[in-house]
């Protein structure tokens, strides 16, 4: 069990990347009062939470309805993953974890962030999502599930106290030092998301 919390603690955090998500926060907020900053962090993560916890409580019962196998999604969620993994590898933003031009140009005219685009798809963006999916799609039992909660929980925390540290994080390690971080772990996601595929694979071929 304390296999499959760490194993899931770590690819949620690096998928989220509050490090990557407070250096974004801090330059959309860098003008606003401080108590305004805060209030935006807080209502941000709390509807990231939202929409998280309800993709990975609902996970099982979704890709049922809609006629998709576990095996499938496994390949398609890792397929989804190395993607996202080569963004943060090669050190670039694409629409899974950020916003497009002109999104971006919606967002700078907005007083409020905190649901677009800092709660989606900042934080609960599709990487995530399928993330949660996947960690719902194993059919672990219930202790499991809970205690799987309480990893998204926490993951979630410490993304808002990276936004609340925003400053600081930035100030010590600097742009350079934040691409370096992401490329890191980029490389594990990588190896992650490759994982992710070969056990679908071997699962959907019978080969278990």
């Amino acid at each position: 069990m304390f296999e499959i919390l760490l194993g899931a603690f770590v690819l949620l955090f690096i998928v989220v990347d509050p490090i990557g998500v407070a250096a974004i926060y801090a330059a959309l907020v860098h003008d606003m009062p401080r108590e305004a900053q805060r209030r935006i962090a807080r209502n941000g993560v709390l509807l990231a939470a939202g929409i998280l916890l309800t993709f990975m409580l609902v996970g099982n019962g979704l890709l049922a309805m809609l006629g998709i196998s576990i095996p499938a999604f496994r390949v398609a969620g890792g397929v989804l993953l190395f993607i996202l993994s080569l963004d943060m590898i090669f050190a670039r933003q694409s629409g899974l974890r950020a916003t497009t031009l002109r999104e971006q140009r919606e967002a700078s005219h907005r007083q409020d962030i905190s649901v677009f685009p800092l709660a989606f798809p900042l934080i609960a963006g599709p990487g995530a999502m399928t993330t949660v999916l996947l960690m719902a799609s194993a059919g672990h039992a219930p202790p499991v599930m809970a205690a799987l909660v309480v990893v998204v929980v926490l993951v979630l925390g410490l993304t808002l106290l990276a936004l609340r540290f925003a400053p600081v994080i930035i100030g010590a390690l600097g742009e350079t030092g934040i691409n370096v971080v992401n490329r890191l772990l980029g490389l594990i996601l990588a190896a992650l998301a490759v994982q992710f595929v070969l056990d679908g694979v071997r699962v959907g071929l019978g080969l278990e």
